[in-house]
């Protein structure tokens, strides 16, 4: 039987206390973290992705999920004039949904990425006092391209949240909010029978 002495175990669970709270209070740990579990799943469950899709894809969203303010983001594509032309239900009924859709959508472009790996860009000198906004630079690498990755962070009272990804140059954000409003004028600017249409669609994120 393997004896660990309990000062060692003690020691052991400092060291994993200290390496979650560093990982919740510093941006970049917290983004490159959750970066390698998603690189991990892509690189790891190439038969499951074959197998069984919506398994494969939950695997990412298990991770990617806690990951965004969905709230801010979802107000942010109503955009101002929409938002307020909503009423509080409606609100939270875009967030319900545009979170839905949102991770469909992102799961599934990650998906075909395959054999990806992802390295952060952590900054030269260490940060101890970070802004309240932050952004966060990536490389994903799907070993015959190289493209940027960009993750505009913002904390509030639950820690770091990501509020918008530029990805190869595809500001996500914009793009659906662009993507509301075409919606929306298409809709002639009923804000419930928009809701109810609504498909977070940013095709392949920038990724050729």
């Amino acid at each position: 039987m393997l004896h660990i002495h309990k000062n060692y175990f003690f020691l052991f669970l400092l060291i994993l206390i200290s390496v979650s709270m560093k990982s919740e209070e510093d941006p970049f740990m917290f983004i490159d973290i959750n970066a390698q579990k998603m690189a991990d799943v892509l690189v790891n469950n190439a038969e499951l992705f074959e197998e069984d899709r919506t398994l494969y894809e939950d695997k990412i969203k298990e991770i990617f999920e806690p990951m965004i303010d969905f709230r801010r983001v979802a107000f942010s594509v109503m955009g101002k004039k929409y938002y307020l032309m909503a009423t509080q239900d409606q609100r939270n009924e875009f967030v319900s949904i545009f979170k839905d859709s949102l991770l469909d959508n992102y799961a599934s472009t990650l998906a075909k990425w395959g054999d990806s790996s992802i390295t952060t860009i952590f900054p030269e000198n260490d940060q101890l006092d970070f802004e309240k906004n932050i952004e966060v630079k990536q490389i994903l690498d799907t070993g015959t391209s190289k493209y940027p990755i960009s993750y505009k962070l913002r904390k509030n009272k639950e820690g770091w949240k990501i509020v918008n990804i530029i990805i190869n140059g595809l500001n996500l954000g914009l793009t659906l909010r662009n993507q509301f409003q075409a919606l929306a004028l298409s809709s002639d600017e009923d804000i419930e029978i928009t809701i109810k249409n609504w498909n977070s669609d940013f095709g392949d994120a920038g990724i050729s």
